[in-house]
């Protein structure tokens, strides 16, 4: 068991244990950081020193999208949370971690850890696999409905990348946005 997994279990026997009191606690949370606007949009334009031009496999971004297809999409995401690991010509594929309820994306982080390029988690720290690696092996099987191909001229804003040391607070942030569902319907959709 990770370290994440640990701490996601840890808090959540908590928030079992706690009762109405946490709920109470964890809803008051969740208004402050709507309070606060803590939103994607908000996330992407801030720290532009984070912001880069070209995507490196294995490293995560946050960014603003727009489909080319979007209208024959039954939903989209519309601020993706990606692991890219393959450069097309035209843009890149990666798991969008936004596709998996919160748990799932912890233990997908820790399966995915296996890959790391040092221990250190700072920003150079990466993943290094390619979904050839992962593909049909059973523990990976939650990332399949997370990859996604992303075109470079859709982008709507700066990619931000964020570090390693920040992959386990990001996928913790409810700034996913979906167009044409509830994110409830899409996470459904992903478990099946």
């Amino acid at each position: 068991m990770g370290i994440y997994t640990e701490i996601f279990k840890k808090n959540h026997i908590e928030i079992q244990q706690a009762s109405k009191k946490s709920q109470t606690w964890f809803q008051q949370q969740a208004g402050l950081l709507t309070k606060n606007n803590v939103t994607a949009k908000r996330l992407i334009r801030s720290e532009p020193a984070r912001n880069v031009n070209r995507v490196v496999p294995g490293e995560m971004y946050l960014f603003s999208y727009s489909p080319k297809h979007q209208d024959t999409l039954p939903y989209w995401d519309m601020f993706p949370l990606v692991f890219p690991f393959k450069k097309m010509k035209d843009g890149f594929i990666g798991l969008n971690l936004h596709y998996l309820p919160y748990p799932m994306r912890i233990q997908l982080l820790e399966r995915l850890m296996d890959f790391k390029t040092n221990s250190l988690m700072n920003e150079n720290t990466r993943l290094k696999y390619s979904w050839n690696m992962i593909q049909g092996v059973s523990r990976f099987k939650i990332a399949e409905p997370c990859v996604h191909r992303y075109l470079a001229d859709h982008l709507q804003s700066p990619m931000k990348k964020i570090d390693a040391s920040d992959w386990a607070t990001a996928l913790l942030l409810p700034v996913e946005k979906f167009v044409g569902a509830s994110k409830r319907t899409v996470w459904s959709d992903s478990l099946k």
